[in-house]
């Protein structure tokens, strides 16, 4: 599952659009909650050498609001969040070391956490 299947299973689920808002950074959308306008995700493509992660070129990944981001940064496919609050949001891989169904159960706990 990649990135445009991310944002269609947020837009279909949580009827959140995508909202691009910076042109220097065409590839980083943010999804808020309809009631209180809060992010509950953002989807950003960032060099891996920027990340600190093995390998050549960018990566897609989503920042997501957890109470699990301190264990969860010792897992692999998670990071510190990127350009977020390290203690309560964490930075997932999007490509592939962490599982979709993952994936979405944290989306879902974001958007829980973000009421």
């Amino acid at each position: 599952m990649g990135r445009q299947d991310i944002i269609n299973f947020i837009n279909k689920k949580y009827n959140a659009n995508p909202e691009y808002l910076w042109r220097r950074y065409p590839d980083f959308c943010v999804f808020r909650r309809a009631d209180n306008k809060k992010w509950f995700a953002i989807i950003m493509k960032i060099s891996r050498g920027i990340l600190k992660i093995p390998g050549e070129g960018a990566v897609d990944i989503i920042n997501v609001k957890t109470d699990n981001a301190e264990f969860l940064r010792g897992v692999p496919g998670f990071l510190p969040a990127y350009h977020m609050n390290k203690n309560n949001w964490v930075t997932v891989l999007m490509d592939g070391t962490v599982p979709i169904g993952n994936v979405k159960k944290l989306i879902e706990m974001s958007y829980n956490a973000t009421q």
